[in-house]
């Protein structure tokens, strides 16, 4: 049996309300109709939502919690960027010190420096205003290289070290564990002092070893002072023996509470500094 759509146009529905009380009425609707009206009354609705999600405040609503959750993304994504630019910055902090350590360790077992190495390059900083040569650096490490020597020369009967500390040793030297200085028993803020006179090749903080001072002496001689809570001497400065440099503290990962970590290299090893210590 075919629908046939002519027929189907000219179909008539009829409506009888069947309410006690009124008069019988009899409503005559044809399916063309009907259907137009539905179309044009779905279409009207269409467009009327469209019009009020468009130009009123009630997509705001709609949308409330796809926006939320966009929102709390961005922040979350603010805040990696935040950490990513913190951590970069900590990276180059880390690799600059390490890059200092290095060249450190390396000053203190060479005998002499060739003018054209890399380690000399790396004393070589822009000038700075009212300093002698327009301020070069390498014109100070001159004068304090030279300095050094001119000392070695005129208190040749003061080649010994002494107590950095004027704590009472808690810790001694035990290289196979690790352990390649002396501890000394110190208050935070105490003095430390140069062991010998010489050129401090590094000054700096460290995660492991907290605020440290490594300083050049002759003969192949390097001390190192960890763990202080300040530093007084800066790098490229000389210090006396005796001088104070430093302060005592608790810093860095690698300590258990607050004393002053003591070591002597000699060569790029490292000695008992109980052995050379001057009482």
């Amino acid at each position: 049996m075919k629908l046939d759509i002519k027929k189907l146009k000219k179909a008539i529905i009829y409506i009888t309300p069947n309410i006690s009380g009124t008069e019988t009425v009899r409503y005559k609707l044809k399916i063309s109709k009907i259907i137009f009206w539905i179309l044009s009354y779905t279409l009207a609705i269409s467009i009327l939502t469209i019009i009020i999600v468009g130009i009123t405040p009630i997509k705001n609503w709609l949308y409330y919690f796809d926006q939320k959750e966009l929102k709390e993304q961005a922040e979350k994504t603010v805040e990696l960027e935040k950490k990513v630019f913190y951590l970069s910055k900590e990276l180059e902090s880390l690799s600059s010190t390490n890059k200092k350590l290095k060249m450190a360790f390396i000053l203190g077992t060479t005998d002499s420096l060739d003018s054209n190495s890399a380690i000399y390059d790396s004393l070589k900083y822009e000038p700075i205003k009212n300093l002698p040569y327009g301020g070069n650096i390498l014109f100070i490490f001159h004068r304090m290289m030279t300095k050094l020597m001119q000392d070695k020369e005129k208190n040749k009967n003061t080649d010994f070290f002494i107590n950095p500390s004027k704590g009472f040793i808690i810790k001694d030297f035990d290289p196979t564990t690790g352990h390649l200085g002396i501890d000394f028993a110190e208050k935070i803020g105490s003095p430390v002092f140069a062991a010998k006179g010489g050129l401090v090749i590094f000054s700096d903080f460290t995660i492991d070893d907290g605020n440290k001072i490594i300083i050049l002496h002759d003969n192949g001689f390097i001390t190192v002072y960890k763990h202080c809570s300040a530093l007084i001497k800066r790098e490229r400065e000389f210090a006396v023996q005796g001088e104070l440099i430093a302060l005592s503290g608790n810093s860095g990962k690698n300590t258990s509470g607050p004393h002053l970590h003591f070591e002597i290299w000699k060569d790029g090893k490292p000695i008992n500094p109980k052995e050379i210590l001057i009482k």
